[in-house]
């Protein structure tokens, strides 16, 4: 399942991000990494627990909780603290998949990362290269978004980001635990729900088709979920 959830940032919540990140200290990348992932990887980041990432990734949290989509696909459980990468100048990211279970720094608690996401924070004709490429069953899918956009997919993919040749590329990643493990099956609940709510705008919340679909859908989380 790959989705886009657009407009997780208004564009003066971009501005004021933006503006606190190239003014942040950055580290080399490979700090957050896996010992396979460690040798392809060739990014900045913000260290993990400083200031400037726990403040800004609070407020990537607070605007996904109000975020209808983000919710409907997700159907999160745990949510790692948000991080924030820096391409230019050619770094990159070669293919990897992400860690299956996560420690969340400075706590006891882990994660199963059943999907990954990556919110794009620099507009696409300011840099060049630095696609995000995703690799399914129907093939490789190059994914560069609008900033404020973000795209959701499973951990369990095989991606890389591609070089940037010129510019400047920031974004925030993170990992999340869904109440859904199986792809599949949080595929067809968010496909459901979609069609509850237009269904919904059509013939109204309280209509008998709507009821009953609505029924259905919760049976089935109800059957799905891991709490």
């Amino acid at each position: 399942m790959l989705i886009v959830i657009p407009e997780v940032l208004a564009p003066t919540e971009l501005n004021s991000l933006r503006n606190e990140l190239l003014a942040a200290d950055w580290i080399d990348g490979k700090a957050t990494a896996g010992s396979q992932s460690g040798a392809v990887k060739f990014n900045r980041q913000l260290p993990e627990l400083g200031d400037t990432s726990v403040r800004l990734g609070h407020i990537v949290l607070k605007k996904l909780g109000q975020h209808a989509l983000f919710l409907s696909a997700a159907l999160p459980k745990t949510i790692y603290p948000p991080l924030f990468n820096r391409y230019e100048g050619g770094e990159h990211f070669g293919t990897h998949v992400d860690n299956a279970i996560r420690p969340v720094t400075g706590t006891t608690q882990i994660i199963r990362t059943d999907l990954s996401a990556t919110l794009f924070l620099s507009e696409p004709d300011t840099y060049e290269g630095g696609e995000l490429v995703i690799e399914s069953q129907f093939g490789a899918q190059e994914v560069k978004l609008k900033a404020g956009d973000m795209v959701l997919y499973s951990a369990t993919s095989l991606h890389h980001v591609e070089p940037v040749s010129n510019g400047q590329r920031l974004c925030s990643f993170f990992w999340l635990q869904s109440l859904v493990r199986e792809d599949s099956q949080r595929a067809l609940l968010f496909d459901l729900d979609q069609s509850i709510q237009t269904l919904g705008c059509e013939l109204g919340p309280n209509h008998p088709e709507t009821l009953r679909l609505s029924g259905v859908y919760h049976n089935l989380l109800r059957k799905w979920a891991d709490v």
